[in-house]
């Protein structure tokens, strides 16, 4: 906000004040009546009237007391519930303290009948605060643009995308719009990817999911990739080899990933723990698929990329979140001898995103080279977003996996998922202004007709 935009929100600021100090003498006389039928003041009645009757009457019969400690025990019980509300409202409360209440409330065996009044509680404030923000942008429907403007802009921080109302997003297309950065939503704009997927199963990006179909995808477009071994393979007809990785066959992300750089030295990503024994890497897959991190019993073999194969340092990975031929954020992990990341912006910029921020460090970032060839294989996917993920090896980048759903991508602070929202409604548009134009998409559909003939074989 610039300092003439302060200013004008300061006087009208100072206009609302004298209207509220117009009204205030009016509402101070209604404090008294609001005490008086306050549920504090109702809820008290009962301990008057114990005292009461004690004060008159010493020999107060058993049967009276016992009743009147049993509509004393009820009170109590629904005030416990009430503070447990009024304590998830404190907008002071941390993550951790909303926890420790949470796992209060289930060892006390609370939890599953509090949580139809916690889930209506939440919609009903929302909606308030909603009703209240929408109120007071029409109030302000017919001032000046300036004005409007102003207060529009602000109005819109506090709206998620399906609460702007549409008299908002008409001042979002004149000629002057206020830019409706709200709008846009990362994590917004995967959920309904999700959605649509479970309307129309096998949206375009599923078919690389599948990591030996990737492999060929990449290599399709002349992209480095390790050597793999195009068998599955189970638990027990896992070959004992030195220099591998054995990852699920589906599956992304770093759940079910060993590094065998040796039988008696092999490195669990997931857990960052090494194994001394093969017998302690089948125990390990076993629990694997047991816990469900895993979800068959499927395996797939690959060779071990390292970045320095003579200290058996393993590559680190360089995940581009890329959207239709555009990369808009590199995350680079270090996972031996633990797990460390670093986010990266295209023009090499090092930002937080609101993810990892416990276990950030300097990484080594990317060049120009790789992110182009990060927006190439982007480039010939007909979807608006895709991780590529890559690995940094001796002599450069090798193909990894693809990412049709990065793991915990709800948990970008809000820049960053409006900024990644922003790219993704940008890849939208150009994906179709492409297909319109005819765009044939190649590789892709030459590796979608493959997988066709040999599923109906």
């Amino acid at each position: 906000m610039n300092q003439q935009q302060a200013n004008k929100q300061e006087l009208l600021q100072m206009d609302e004040a004298i209207t509220h100090m117009d009204q205030q003498i009016q509402d101070d006389e209604k404090v008294i009546k609001q005490i008086e039928t306050s549920n504090t003041w109702k809820t008290s009645k009962t301990y008057r009237r114990l005292k009461q009757m004690i004060a008159n009457d010493e020999n107060v019969e058993r049967t009276q007391l016992e009743s009147i400690i049993e509509e004393l025990e009820i009170a109590l019980y629904h005030a416990e519930d009430r503070i447990i509300e009024l304590q998830l409202k404190d907008t002071e409360l941390t993550k951790q303290a909303i926890y420790q209440q949470i796992r209060d409330l289930k060892k006390e065996g609370k939890l599953l009948s509090f949580l139809d009044t916690l889930i209506q509680d939440k919609k009903q404030h929302q909606q308030n605060y909603r009703e209240a923000l929408i109120y007071t942008a029409r109030l302000y429907m017919q001032a000046e643009e300036e004005d409007q403007q102003l207060l529009y802009e602000k109005i819109l921080t506090g709206l998620t995308i399906e609460e702007i109302p549409e008299f908002m997003i008409r001042a979002g297309l004149v000629e002057d719009a206020i830019p409706l950065h709200q709008a846009s939503s990362f994590r917004g704009s995967l959920n309904m990817r999700m959605r649509k997927n479970q309307m129309q199963p096998g949206l375009p990006e599923w078919a690389l999911d599948d990591k030996r179909q990737a492999y060929e995808f990449a290599q399709k477009l002349e992209i480095p990739t390790p050597d793999i071994d195009h068998e599955i393979y189970t638990i027990d007809t896992i070959p004992v080899k030195d220099g591998i990785v054995l990852k699920p066959a589906e599956g992304a992300g770093a759940r079910g990933v060993y590094l065998i750089h040796a039988t008696e030295d092999i490195f669990d990503v997931k857990n960052s723990s090494t194994l001394s024994t093969w017998s302690e890497l089948i125990e390990s897959m076993q629990r694997d698929l047991q816990t469900g991190a895993v979800e068959a019993d499927a395996w797939i073999v690959e060779q071990l990329v390292y970045e320095d194969r003579t200290e058996r340092q393993p590559a680190r990975d360089i995940k581009f979140y890329s959207f239709y031929g555009k990369v808009g954020l590199i995350l680079e992990i270090v996972r031996d001898p633990e797990i460390r990341q670093c986010w990266w912006t295209v023009s090499g910029e090092r930002i937080g995103t609101g993810k990892y921020e416990e276990s950030l460090f300097h990484g080594l970032g990317v060049n120009s080279e790789e992110i182009a060839m990060a927006e190439k294989v982007s480039s010939e996917v007909p979807v608006p977003f895709l991780r590529i993920d890559f690995l940094r090896g001796e002599n450069g980048l090798v193909f990894g996996e693809f990412t049709p759903k990065p793991g915990n991508y709800d948990e970008f602070d809000q820049p960053t998922d409006q900024l990644l929202g922003d790219y993704f409604l940008d890849a939208e548009a150009r994906l179709i202004d492409d297909l319109l134009q005819g765009k044939a998409f190649h590789a892709y559909k030459e590796l979608v007709q493959q997988t066709d003939m040999m599923e109906t074989k």
